[in-house]
């Protein structure tokens, strides 16, 4: 039986790759929170050979905090430590060619082998820290310090529930742009690496959140302050991923 982030394919902008998937997870309680920023403040942080992508003019730097549940390799039982943990990445949008993908600047993790796994396999910025997640009728409260020694520090602890029904994003629109993207890049030795990763479209829901503390901007010098972000929220999504192959 295919695993539910294959049941359907018709969405992607491109063909799955030919080879098995590696990695498969859940996404849950998860918030997109998401601000304009300049694209000179992005720029300067992300690879010459990628293409800083903008929705009418503006730039978007994206904060996500969720939890990783199920997750383990295809074809084995998940490693000890794994299988389910908070995460919280900082990103922004990007293309190669004809591939638009996510850019992150640093994800972290309560899962001490799972950042050492993903920056070894992946190439990702993962980083150790001290994290919790509660769900309860209010909503989820997250909390998270980056504890890695010797990295820019960095905290949030935020609050945020749904407001609304469910909704796709509809081809064209800021939230398509923000969120139906399927892959990332990444630098692994200095060569720039492309993963890919399928699930079915984004189950959205409008959000609201107080985020009291807020440093994850602070390595790129970029205070998230002005207007209130744009706010969704998702319960759940299905997804696997394949490994890592440089971009030619």
């Amino acid at each position: 039986m295919a695993h539910p982030a294959l049941a359907t394919t018709a969405h992607r902008p491109w063909p799955l790759p030919p080879a098995p998937h590696v990695m498969q997870m859940d996404w849950e309680e998860l918030l997109f929170a998401h601000w304009p920023v300049p694209a000179r403040v992005l720029r300067d942080h992300i690879p010459p050979q990628l293409e800083l992508e903008q929705f009418e003019g503006e730039a978007f730097l994206g904060l996500v905090p969720f939890r990783m549940n199920r997750v383990r390799p295809r074809v084995t039982p998940a490693l000890p430590g794994t299988a389910c943990f908070p995460e919280l990445n900082v990103r922004t949008y990007v293309r190669h060619g004809e591939r638009p993908g996510v850019w992150f600047f640093s994800l972290d993790a309560a899962s001490w082998l799972s950042v050492r796994l993903a920056r070894v396999g992946f190439g990702l910025p993962y980083f150790d820290a001290r994290m919790g997640i509660e769900v309860g009728e209010r909503g989820v409260v997250f909390r998270s310090r980056r504890v890695q020694r010797g990295a820019w520090p960095a905290e949030f602890v935020g609050e945020y529930r749904p407001t609304g029904p469910v909704s796709l994003a509809q081809p064209g629109t800021l939230e398509a742009f923000l969120v139906e993207r399927y892959c990332l890049y990444s630098l692994r030795r200095g060569r720039l690496m492309r993963g890919e990763v399928a699930h079915p479209p984004w189950p959205l829901q409008p959000a609201e959140a107080e985020l009291r503390v807020n440093t994850m901007a602070s390595q790129l010098q970029c205070r998230l302050a002005g207007p209130p972000p744009l706010l969704h929220y998702s319960k759940v999504l299905a997804t696997v991923a394949w490994a890592p192959k440089v971009v030619s």
